[in-house]
């Protein structure tokens, strides 16, 4: 069995947070941490999809993403999940704080 190797975040994330994100490795990023997902097709279409779990519970939006990509496997070319890499340094940055603070 081939062990699957750790995927690092594209340069443009890394470049917002250069210091945390350069050594991240990602296997999997909760929705809440999505900004949005961009669906390019074979034909040349693009579909950005907006991701706002405040309006939307996150497990009706997984379902609603993994349908249409059942639905639409034969057509797509790629699928670029855009970071919300700002909630993602302020939810590190509150969680180091909380963490230091209870270590004292």
């Amino acid at each position: 069995m081939q062990k699957k190797r750790p995927k690092k975040l594209p340069d443009s994330v890394i470049s917002q947070w250069p210091e945390i994100l350069r050594d991240v490795d990602i296997d999997v990023v909760p929705l809440e941490y999505l900004r949005s997902v961009r669906v390019e097709f074979t034909d040349g279409k693009l579909w950005e999809i907006d991701i706002d779990t405040k309006k939307n519970p996150a497990k009706e939006l997984e379902k609603s993403l993994e349908d249409l990509f059942e639905q639409y496997k034969d057509h797509i070319k790629n699928i670029d999940f855009r970071l919300d890499t700002h909630k993602v340094k302020t939810d590190i940055t509150n969680r180091t704080k909380k963490f230091l603070k209870l270590r004292r």
